[in-house]
């Protein structure tokens, strides 16, 4: 049973229609391989045995209708939602079902995974290493073949630098393509729900299911992808910028070649690079803490133990700490210096991203600067763990379309090349993303667990 576990979405539908076997025997499949491994990587926090259609894992800080919602957080610890997220509504009509919750960083607050109230998502490919985060269980689960794809959210990195980490393809849309009611809001401007997926067909698929407006989230556009073949089948004309921003101090040596061989090989495939600036990029990481965290502090101030949740003694140290800190960004005597002048400085990166895209179709580069770091090594120095989301904190706050594609090993573990789009256009990235699989096997990898 376990070669069906390692299907991807497509393999599995035409598996089902053909009668090789059945939505039982799959399921059983996938929940017999989630009691074997699941202890140990911590993927999982709730998991539902009844699970009937297409095994999905979903992040635990979207709601599924009766299966309890924790955000990874004690504040939530016993909370059942009475009704489920636009996109599991979507999934359903889609044969979908919900196999289990997973693990993430408290309120998807972290980039590793550590964060968590119910302890970290270890790395399938080195169980001593981080996951990334904050969509950690959904990354380890599609990576570990423990569903055949997760919905992860990703505000500042979220979903594609996991997806990195362990090896898997992570899609954030744009801003606004996908709704997000019923999904727990982080930072409302940058949120954004996306898959996790074993290829990047899988991708397409699942952000054609639950792409579109439904009237509940006055953010979501009515944008449909309704393509669900690429457009293109050659990358001859494509022009893909490489931002000198990218390349600079800080990337390991190992990820940088093995992004530039990766680079190589989509110029192989017809494609030709240009080299760009992104004079704003080094004012990311500050923007994106001042905005971020000024937004949880407005939307977590709901959980204060009357209205909903837990006490708030029961946060965790990296929730607290981004409350406290958006709390003073917004103060009085601090607004117009931090969050006023943060927002101006977002402008200015989004039109960074605008002046490139009128000579180049998309951008490619490193998703992170680093493989899969050792449990416990940033956790105590929060700027060098932000530090990580470096390359992917830009396409959040200018709202553009991002996907991470494995495309190599470095150290031993896996690397992700980000390939980001402009507005509104994931069919240019997916499309490419695809190519560049057609001609490469690394997302055929998987850990030996």
């Amino acid at each position: 049973m376990n070669d069906l576990t390692s299907k991807s979405i497509t393999e599995t539908i035409k598996g089902l229609e053909n009668a090789e076997f059945s939505k039982e025997e799959l399921n059983k499949a996938y929940l017999g391989r989630i009691e074997k491994l699941n202890s140990n990587l911590n993927a999982y926090l709730s998991i539902n045995d009844k699970s009937e259609g297409i095994p999905a894992g979903i992040k635990d800080l979207i709601s599924v209708k009766g299966q309890r919602m924790t955000c990874a957080s004690k504040v939530l610890e016993d909370y059942v939602p009475p009704y489920n997220a636009t996109v599991i509504d979507r999934l359903i009509a889609n044969k979908i079902s919900v196999i289990g919750k997973t693990n993430l960083d408290e309120f998807a607050m972290g980039s590793s995974g550590e964060n968590s109230a119910y302890g970290p998502t270890l790395n399938p490919w080195n169980t001593e290493k981080v996951t990334g985060g904050t969509s950690s269980g959904s990354a380890c689960a599609v990576a570990a073949d423990l569903c055949t794809f997760a919905l992860g959210t990703d505000t500042g990195g979220s979903i594609r630098q996991p997806a990195s980490l362990c090896g898997v393809v992570g899609l954030k849309p744009s801003y606004g393509r996908v709704s997000r009611y019923g999904a727990q809001a982080m930072a409302s401007s940058l949120d954004q729900i996306g898959p996790i997926t074993k290829t990047v067909a899988d991708a397409r698929m699942v952000f054609g299911w639950i792409s579109g407006a439904d009237g509940y989230d006055s953010n979501c556009i009515n944008s449909k992808l309704e393509i669900q073949n690429p457009k293109l089948n050659t990358l001859k004309g494509i022009s893909i910028g490489l931002p000198k921003e990218y390349f600079g101090k800080g990337l390991d040596r190992e990820v940088e070649k093995t992004i530039k061989s990766a680079i190589k090989k989509l110029e192989d495939l017809g494609a030709s690079t240009v080299e760009i600036n992104l004079p704003h990029t080094e004012y990311a990481v500050a923007v994106y803490y001042i905005i971020m965290a000024s937004e949880v502090s407005s939307n977590l101030s709901r959980f204060d133990g009357i209205r909903f949740g837990g006490n708030r003694d029961l946060f965790g140290s990296e929730v607290k700490r981004r409350i406290m800190l958006g709390t003073f960004a917004l103060s009085s005597g601090y607004f117009d210096d931090y969050f006023i002048k943060a927002g101006k400085v977002r402008t200015l990166i989004k039109q960074d991203f605008e002046k490139v895209f009128e000579i180049c179709d998309l951008i490619a580069g490193p998703v992170s600067p680093t493989t899969a770091w050792n449990i416990g090594e940033k956790i105590k120095d929060p700027l060098t763990m932000y530090l990580s989301d470096v390359y992917t904190i830009p396409a959040s706050l200018a709202g553009i379309p991002g996907l991470s594609v494995p495309c190599g090993f470095a150290n031993d573990l896996p690397v992700g090349l980000q390939i980001l789009g402009k507005y509104l256009d994931e069919e240019t990235i997916l499309s490419v993303g695809e190519i560049y699989q057609s001609a490469t096997s690394w997302h055929k990898k998987r850990p030996k667990l």
